[in-house]
Parts: C-alpha cells; sequence; structure tokens
C-alpha cells in the first residue's frame, strides 16, 4: 500500500446481506457489471497476452509480448476476462495452492499531481502502482471535486471523459446510496482501498500497456462492508510518467476476495512492494 493508516473501531455488526447488497449499491453495482462470459476470440486474446496461467513476476523489468502475437491496442483491451461468480467478491476463502506475485515498484512521489503518489518506473508495472495509486486515491477521498481534479491530471486527451470514466461513476454511485448528501463524502465516512494483486493484461511496446488491479475495498458507515474490487485501465507513457491512455476503457477485471482460491485461478497475481529508491 502507499501509505499507512490506522485500524477504525467496527459497530454492531448487521447481517452479512445488508453489508454485500450495500456495498454492491455504492460502488455501483460493479460486481454484477463485472461478471463477463469468456467466448471465442476474446479468450484467445487473453491467452496471447498473457500466456495462459500468470508465471510469478518478480524484476522490474517490462512484461513484453512477441511482435508478431501481439494483438492490436483495442483488441488487448477489449478482451473478455475470466468471469467469477459474483460472490466470490465477498468470500475469504484462502488459496489452497499458492498463485503467483508480482513486484510492483514504490513511487518516488507521495504528493504527485491532483495529490496521487507519482514517480513509477517506466515498466509495465510501474504503471501497475501507477493506477493502483490512482483508484486508490479517488476511492479513499469518495469526493466528485477531487475526482475531477484526478482526471484532469491523469486521463489523456482522448481517454474515457470524466462523466463516462467508472471511478466518476464509482465516486457518484457512493454518494448517492450511502446518502452523504452533498458531493463527497462525510467526515465520518472511511473508505479503505488497498492493492492486494494486480496483472499486466497485454502491452504494444515500452510505452502503452492494459495495467488491471484488485483492491480490498472497505467501506465504514454504520456497520462495514468489504469486498474484493478489480479493475483496468489502458496506460501510456508521456511527459515522464504513466498516465491514463486514449481510447475506451478495457473490458472489466474479475472481482474477487484477495488471495482467494477464485483470485488466483482467474490469474490475479499477489501484490508484492518494490524497495524504495
Amino acid at each position: 500500500m502507499f501509505r499507512t493508516r490506522s485500524r477504525i473501531a467496527r459497530a454492531a455488526p448487521e447481517t452479512a446481506q445488508w453489508s454485500r447488497t450495500r456495498l454492491l449499491a455504492m460502488l455501483g453495482g460493479l460486481v454484477a457489471a463485472l461478471v463477463l462470459t469468456v467466448v471465442g476470440g476474446g479468450l484467445a486474446i487473453w491467452h496471447s497476452t498473457m500466456g495462459g496461467h500468470p508465471a510469478v513476476v518478480a524484476t522490474d523489468e517490462p512484461a513484453t509480448v512477441p511482435v508478431d502475437a501481439r494483438p492490436s491496442r483495442d483488441e488487448i483491451a477489449a478482451a473478455a476476462m475470466p468471469s467469477v461468480d459474483p460472490q466470490a467478491a465477498f468470500h475469504p476463502d484462502p488459496a489452497t495452492v499458492p498463485g503467483g506475485s508480482i513486484l510492483v515498484p514504490q513511487p518516488t512521489v507521495l504528493d504527485g499531481p491532483a495529490g496521487v503518489p507519482a514517480g513509477f518506473s517506466h515498466t509495465y508495472e510501474g504503471a501497475v502502482g501507477q493506477w493502483a495509486a490512482i483508484v486508490q486515491t479517488v476511492l479513499e477521498s469518495m469526493s466528485l471535486p477531487h475526482t475531477r481534479e484526478i482526471h484532469a491530471a491523469w486521463v489523456r486527451p482522448g481517454g474515457p471523459t470524466f462523466e463516462q470514466w467508472t471511478l466518476t461513476r464509482n465516486v457518484t454511485s457512493f454518494l448517492t446510496s450511502a446518502r452523504q448528501g452533498g458531493d463527497e463524502k462525510d467526515l465520518t465516512t472511511v473508505v479503505s482501498a488497498t492493492p492486494a494483486a494486480g496483472l499486466v493484461k497485454g502491452g504494444d511496446g515500452p510505452d502503452w500497456t492494459v495495467v488491471c488491479v484488485l483492491l480490498d475495498v472497505q467501506a465504514w458507515i454504520k456497520t462495514e462492508s468489504r469486498m474484493g474490487y478489480g479493475l483496468c485501465s489502458r496506460m501510456e507513457w508521456s511527459d515522464g510518467r504513466w498516465q491514463i491512455a486514449a481510447g475506451s476503457e478495457p473490458a472489466p477485471a474479475p472481482s474477487a476476495w484477495p488471495a482467494s482460491n477464485a483470485a488466483v485461478a482467474v490469474g490475479w497475481l499477489a501484490w508484492r512492494e518494490g524497495e524504495v529508491r
């Protein structure tokens, strides 16, 4: 994770069904939207870009794909990813067989553009770290004005508009469903989004890639809600940093509880933090 936080005392728990339903609503029904059927070319593209079941990534070198086997950028982004049961996002179900891991470099700038940690290395793993930092900052702030600032600072021309951006929709749904009554969360509401896993879906040279992160999302309002949340983004190296690239948003990533059997089965790589440089 990119910053530490104190634990919040939990209120008296309500039913598990309440927590699941409310968190689904607060994040815009994302689990229902993330469950896709993998068919035909989509599955073929997934395997060509990921090389089947991912191996351990323990280096800062870019994960490259042979040029003669590389699909187009739009094909990489649009390829459907493996699906999981919607309830997999809420069930710990610790993995009985360990999966791979990905070594993610640390930011060299903790307060970058729009308050997002920056300075990640010019590698695909660096793009994973930068995308995670953007998502974490948006979800933990749950503020439309701050989300707009982050969008302006990090989304390249031709990328998703502020209104279309999945993260904007997540924040809007949270504020509406949680009855926050304004354009940002109440001071008594706490949202935690910790990177738990990541992967490189595919790439096109050293300056462009599609990366995905799986976050452990927890929200405290009157009770705690918790789930695993996966999402992807096109990333482009521009002006000395990774930014969200032009083009439509990639196909949704599978959401599963971090370090669960479901997460390992669909190829999530456990998050490992590199040394601070």
